[in-house]
């Protein structure tokens, strides 16, 4: 039985499926670790020519998903314990913490928007969170369902080949990552930092920190004011 379920509810399943099936995702699926499963909502539309879509009451642009599909959708595919989230712009934004709490979940059921969004009354019955994976605004939902699914993935055991690895990602610890190198030593005139190379860990593990902070305070500010206030 998988550790992990994830149902993609989405109008660009194909858009899903080449990222699904490759890399770390279709490792740890072979391995039982990870069940991904696509959906194409309009399976759930029940009209002659299967629309997902209407008018919004009190005009505007664009269309709106309608609510019956996706009712009846999330119906079908939920399970006592899963948990219904909602890709959107003015949703929570995705951290590695939230990713880190999803990935202990049984059952996730990912719904992708389209169009101008969708019926509000689907967000306020059987939507349970609401994540966006950033202040701008993308032509759906699915590439972001696909963003949440590989960094909640990364923190299901079994799903890294090195388990050290989530140590020294960047935003773990409210640091970005330090330089890394690798063969050759020299290369181009360019050459390894001495220190990496003294087999002295104390020393490397400081440099290490001092380059996190360094490339922080210059990108991201933001960052180290708010480990300030915790």
């Amino acid at each position: 039985m998988a550790k992990l379920k994830i149902d993609f509810l989405t109008l660009f399943p194909n858009m899903l499926s080449g990222f699904l099936g490759e890399s770390m995702l279709a490792r740890a699926q072979e391995a039982g670790i990870l069940e991904l499963n696509v959906h194409d909502i309009r399976d759930w539309a029940t009209s002659k020519h299967k629309n997902v879509d209407d008018r919004p009451f009190g005009g505007g642009p664009g269309m709106l998903m309608k609510p019956e599909p996706i009712f009846a959708a999330i119906e079908a595919l939920q399970t006592p314990n899963c948990t219904r989230i909602y890709m959107c712009p003015d949703g929570e934004k995705l951290s590695p913490q939230i990713a880190a709490e999803l990935s202990a979940k049984e059952h996730l059921i990912i719904l992708s928007g389209h169009y101008e969004g969708i019926d509000q009354r689907v967000r306020d019955t059987i939507i349970d969170r609401e994540i966006s994976i950033g202040d701008y605004v993308l032509t759906n939902g699915t590439l972001p369902a696909a963003v949440l699914a590989d960094a909640t993935a990364r923190y299901v055991k079994g799903v890294l080949g090195e388990e050290n690895s989530l140590t020294f990602d960047s935003f773990n610890g409210n640091l970005l990552a330090f330089p890394q190198y690798t063969r050759p030593a020299s290369f181009r005139g360019m050459d390894v930092p001495e220190v990496l190379m003294s087999g002295d860990h104390a020393k490397i593990e400081d440099w290490r920190r001092g380059k996190q902070v360094e490339k922080t305070k210059e990108r991201r500010q933001d960052i180290l004011n708010q480990k300030d206030k915790q």
